[in-house]
């Protein structure tokens, strides 16, 4: 079911251009995540990194699907809508409750406002 033989050569070089985009700046966002030291640093890094790196290879995806079956693929904007919505609202909560839990107990790592 490989139909890459099918697709214009500049829609596989675009295609091309967006995943190999995606995927760095998707690895750039987890070594990040490894190299930060503290959670209040860790967190952006898998948050931003990631999101960026999936719409990248979202528009790679909808590129490649939609010069291929000559109609627009949906499914690609809804992965990117709930995408978009989810990792904010989940760093948010992660970083209230992190916080909270924190000045809870005093820690010296509590962040100033």
């Amino acid at each position: 079911m490989i139909q890459a033989p099918d697709l214009p050569l500049w829609a596989a070089i675009i295609v091309g251009v967006f995943v190999l985009l995606g995927a760095t700046i998707t690895l750039i966002g987890a070594v990040g995540l490894l190299r930060l030291k503290s959670f209040y640093d860790r967190v952006h890094a898998p948050t931003l990194g990631p999101t960026l790196g999936t719409a990248s290879i979202l528009v790679a995806s909808i590129t490649c699907f939609s010069v291929l079956q000559s109609r627009p693929v949906i499914h690609e904007i809804l992965i990117a809508i709930f995408v978009t919505v989810t990792t904010p609202a989940t760093l948010m909560l992660l970083g209230r409750a992190a916080l909270y839990r924190d000045r809870r107990a005093g820690s010296a790592d509590v962040p100033k406002d």
